[in-house]
């Protein structure tokens, strides 16, 4: 854990002249003679350890009155991991300002999603980064700002009002406040190439090395619907609901990033798809922390050493993804994707793919509510398991998102009926993001622990995972990448 790691001084100063990329995003250097604010990594000549001073978040150095570098571009920085780590408040907070809750209804819309108070919230973000939700939401603000200005040919009062700002006097202050260029002078710096297709956007998910993007890739596409998700020509594709609209992503693995096209119907969804992306692949995970923990113990050494960096699949949608572990229960994995490709079909939006192979949206909760029960092809225990289900997120009576409380979600998960502790960890792992959720009855699991030497039963290999703590899910990806059948449902 680096927590607060940027009150460590001397050890953010070595990490700086070392240029130790694996923790950029964890910190930010600001100098003091240069006003210019940077990611560790930078590649220019160190400053002064006298000269720098350090921040939690750009927004913390913006609000210093520091500009962002132009050489290392620190707002391109995979995002801290802390976020992912944690289910506390600042954690939940920094996950629903990524997903754009501030834009779109404020810091009282950010304060009731979490349950307390805006004064609670503003100083609780204000004491460990530096930086107030405003102030977090602008930063935001700049990065897609600084994002649409360099990659389409859109007019500027539109990147403003994509970007999310209210006005353009603000925006052209903001962005020469951050970058110390106009948005006029960002546009010329970069070299034109053939104009994209509207609404259509190329870029980079940067992430920390090393990503083994076997086990992610695999498995998104081993589980892919029909309609709504595929694997093409070496890239993930599928659609996405967003606040404004509607998306469609490709997700193609690189050697040092992620290749990422959106074609989104409204630009204003841009940093919510951007966000989703970057969940789904686990892309601020801390590698290095995960993989040094599982390491210690010797028996998953080898399967560490084998093939470092595995990530957690996760979703873009966490109401999608509890229905589609329902629909997962008790059957195999092409049984459990025509389940859920016959419910796309019959009750998912359709929207355009122009690439041609995608079809629908995921059903919403509330279409799926609508159903007769007794249309489903499905026996009647795990009938009533996604009836309740999709009626409790339809109503409101059950929420999951990027901003729930983990032990509470898993709570409310095991008082429905048909919901077991594998279905709720499989829920807390990919939906909800917990990286310490683990699957001891998976039978998975169970055929790689025997095959390493770990105990079988769930409640020896419990007690053996107590050491891989907190990062248990991430175990998980090791084991199963050791079974010939990785993807397994189980009764629940």
């Amino acid at each position: 854990m680096r927590n607060g790691m940027h009150t460590d001084t001397e050890r953010c100063v070595r990490a700086v002249q070392s240029k130790d990329a694996r923790f950029d995003g964890w910190f930010y250097t600001a100098v003091l003679t240069t006003r210019i604010y940077c990611r560790p990594s930078c590649p220019v000549v160190p400053p002064k350890p006298e000269n720098m001073t350090f921040h939690p978040s750009a927004a913390a150095c913006q609000q210093a009155g520091f500009r962002a570098c132009k050489r290392c571009r620190p707002d391109t920085s995979p995002g801290s991991p802390e976020w992912n780590q944690r289910a506390d408040l600042v954690a939940r907070a920094m996950r629903l300002i990524g997903d754009g809750i501030v834009d779109r209804e404020g810091v009282p819309g950010l304060a009731a999603r979490l349950g307390y108070s805006t004064r609670q919230i503003e100083r609780q973000l204000l004491a460990e980064l530096g930086a107030g939700p405003l102030a977090l939401a602008r930063a935001q603000r700049a990065q897609t700002a600084r994002l649409l200005i360099e990659t389409t040919t859109l007019p500027m009062a539109e990147v403003a009002f994509a970007a999310g700002f209210a006005s353009i006097r603000t925006f052209n202050d903001t962005v020469r406040e951050v970058f110390a260029l106009t948005p006029s002078e960002l546009r010329t710096r970069i070299p034109r190439k053939a104009a994209p297709t509207p609404g259509a956007l190329r870029l980079r998910l940067p992430f920390r090395a090393p990503l083994n993007p076997d086990n992610l890739f695999g498995h998104l596409a081993a589980t892919a619907v029909p309609g709504v998700e595929e694997w093409r020509d070496g890239a993930f594709r599928r659609t996405l609901r967003l606040p404004y609209g509607h998306g469609v992503t490709a997700l193609t693995p690189k050697s040092d990033h992620i290749a990422c096209r959106l074609t989104l119907s409204d630009l204003r969804d841009l940093p919510v798809a951007i966000s989703r992306c970057r969940r789904l692949l686990d892309l601020d995970a801390d590698p290095v922390a995960v993989d040094d923990r599982l390491r210690a113990d010797p028996l998953l050494a080898p399967l560490v050493d084998k093939a470092p960096g595995r990530r957690v699949p996760r979703t873009v949608d966490e109401a999608e993804f509890a229905v589609r572990a329902v629909l997962g229960q008790q059957v195999s994995t092409a049984a459990a994707r025509t389940h859920a490709a016959r419910l796309v079909l019959a009750h998912g939006e359709p929207v355009d793919d122009p690439e041609g192979g995608l079809t629908h949206l995921f059903p919403t909760p509330g279409a799926l509510a609508a159903l007769d029960p007794e249309s489903l092809a499905m026996p009647r225990t795990r009938r009533t398991t996604f009836t309740t289900l999709v009626r409790q997120l339809a109503d409101g009576s059950l929420h999951l998102g990027v901003e729930s409380d983990w032990a509470e979600s898993r709570a409310r998960l095991l008082a429905l009926p048909g919901f077991g502790p594998w279905t709720v960890d499989v829920i807390a792992m990919r939906a909800l993001g917990d990286p310490d959720a683990f699957l001891p009855t998976d039978l998975g699991i169970r055929r790689a622990a025997e095959e390493l030497g770990l105990p079988a039963t769930p409640s020896a290999l419990t007690a053996r995972a107590a050491a891989w703590r907190p990062w248990r899910a991430y175990a998980v990806q090791y084991l199963w990448a050791t079974d010939s059948h990785p993807i397994n449902f189980l009764p629940v």
